[in-house]
């Protein structure tokens, strides 16, 4: 029987809600989808990694003036509500990894039966030291992943995934994600999928996971 993990892309405040510092276009729409899959992993025993972005100032792709390619107004800043993930995808007991590499992480995630949420001061959730030995611990078979923005952090999170991972089954849930950029996603799609990355809607991402674990 298949390990699948749920993944969540930065569904922050200010990426998620339309007064929020960096709202991603639409993303208001695909709320009631990422709460169906939030319930449905937690109903079943999937477990849920999270990113988030925590930045404070002088991050680098922070900038005043961006080109909102790889820099970005202020967003998700530390300690604000819009740093916090919304409600519809709240994680259960997260354990919260912080980005400086942690010598002891295995033996933590393998002592924790909750969530997972990685800290992030960049758009690339591998820029996280510790991404690597938490995937290597939980040693999914499957990823099932979804959030915002598709062109950015889902990109890199997609990208990196596939690259370092090639043995994991990565499924890209399409209508739990918004892009900032919605022109550039068809060629995302078209490129993912010829690196053999599953496309789905997020009724088959349900009905393939239902018995996953």
């Amino acid at each position: 029987m298949a390990t699948t993990i749920f993944w969540d892309v930065d569904t922050q405040y200010d990426f998620m809600r339309a007064d929020g510092k960096l709202y991603v276009p639409d993303a208001e729409s695909i709320v009631p989808v990422l709460k169906a899959l939030t319930d449905h992993a937690h109903r079943r025993g999937i477990r849920i990694i999270a990113s988030a972005d925590d930045h404070v100032p002088g991050h680098r792709e922070l900038s005043a003036a961006p080109d909102f390619l790889t820099t970005f107004p202020d967003h998700c800043m530390r300690g604000t509500p819009g740093q916090r993930k919304i409600a519809e995808t709240t994680l259960r007991d997260p354990m919260v990894i912080e980005p400086e590499a942690d010598p002891d992480v295995a033996a933590r995630v393998r002592a924790h039966r909750g969530d997972i949420l990685f800290l992030k001061h960049w758009f690339d959730v591998f820029t996280n030291l510790n991404v690597p030995a938490v995937i290597d611990t939980l040693a999914p078979d499957r990823i099932v992943l979804y959030g915002v923005a598709t062109d950015v952090c889902t990109r890199y999170a997609i990208e990196g995934l596939r690259s370092r991972y090639p043995a994991i089954e990565l499924w890209c849930v399409t209508d739990a994600g918004r892009a900032i950029h919605p022109e550039q996603v068809n060629g995302l799609h078209q490129a993912w999928r010829a690196a053999g990355v599953r496309l789905v809607d997020s009724a088959e991402a349900l009905r393939g996971t239902e018995k996953a674990q």
